[in-house]
């Protein structure tokens, strides 16, 4: 598949083409030029595509990885555990990382080189200048509340009997979670629960035809940076849902795998606490209390009733 970018800027390196972009369009900013000297120099947005979303996904994933491995070695910070005194090996972190990069080559990498084609169907952009902050925000706080939807249900879903035996099991090999096991999963699970992070985007850009691949990007370092804190295993009183209590957060994440029930959704808090699937201690105390509760105003009605039928 050729590119969209004039082919008579492309250079025998990178360097040399993003110089060209540049003589030829000195308005666009340094972004702009950066993107378009990508897809000019490859001459080829089907592999240009690929290649950029498998090295921002590798990147920003064990990237954002490292410092979490990094706490771990400080014990100033171990008393923000959430699951004292479970710090897991170095063991258990490179056979988790191993069967990761696994995963990301065999499972996930065969499955990136059909986004664009898939993107183009639906008129996807991917050619400069690139969109807007407000436009990018707000589609991706879209993205999330669809991705959050999809996850908590198929999610639930693989708590039932043999989906979790056969499929779910694996991901909850680590019942203290760390953030390099955020995409340890099973290769239906991959594929079934990240349905919801790049389905999100396509869906909305075959409804909508208004979407740029470089949001796109963007929203996938946002969901793996989502992924990873939400199972690094760490509270701090500066952790984002003190200030969005909507916001899920790793105590709600963490409670998922020490309870294994509950707690289903991935970035909010709103389908567990309007479904009733909130998991811990407290959440048990309290829908108990509600079920005594209600147990109580029924035994009412019904002493109540019985003493109107007997004046």
């Amino acid at each position: 598949m050729s590119s969209i970018y004039n082919s008579t800027l492309a250079a025998s390196t990178y360097g040399e083409t993003l110089t060209n972009i540049g003589d030829a369009f000195p308005s666009y900013n340094a972004i702009d030029k950066l993107w378009a000297a990508w897809y000019t120099w490859m001459q080829n947005d089907v592999l240009a595509t690929g290649l950029m979303i498998f090295v921002i996904h590798e990147f920003f994933y064990f990237g954002r990885c490292v410092p979490w491995l990094i706490i771990d070695c400080i014990p100033y910070f171990h008393k923000y555990k959430i699951q004292q005194g479970k710090v897991n090996s170095w063991k258990d972190q490179w056979q988790c990382t191993s069967a990761v990069l696994l995963s990301h080559f065999t499972v996930e990498l065969p499955q990136i080189w059909v986004f664009h084609p898939i993107c183009s169907y639906f008129g996807m952009a991917y050619d400069t200048p690139l969109p807007n902050f407000l436009t990018m925000f707000y589609q991706i706080a879209l993205f999330f509340c669809m991705e959050d939807t999809w996850h908590y249900w198929n999610h639930r879903l693989m708590h039932y009997g043999p989906f979790y035996k056969y499929i779910h099991k694996q991901h909850h090999l680590y019942s203290a979670p760390f953030g390099l096991a955020a995409e340890y999963a099973s290769p239906i699970e991959v594929m079934v629960l990240g349905l919801g992070t790049v389905g999100s985007p396509i869906l909305w850009c075959a409804l909508t035809h208004n979407l740029h691949i470089f949001t796109c990007y963007l929203w996938i370092v946002l969901r793996l940076f989502q992924a990873v804190d939400a199972h690094s295993g760490y509270e701090f009183p500066w952790s984002l849902h003190h200030f969005l209590p909507f916001w899920a957060g790793a105590d709600h994440h963490d409670d998922h795998h020490r309870y294994f029930i509950g707690n289903y959704a991935s970035s909010f808090r709103w389908w567990d606490f309007l479904l009733d699937t909130e998991a811990g201690p407290k959440a048990k105390a309290d829908r108990a209390t509600r079920e005594k509760n209600k147990a109580a105003a029924k035994l009412q009605a019904e002493i109540s009733g019985a003493s109107k039928k007997t004046e």
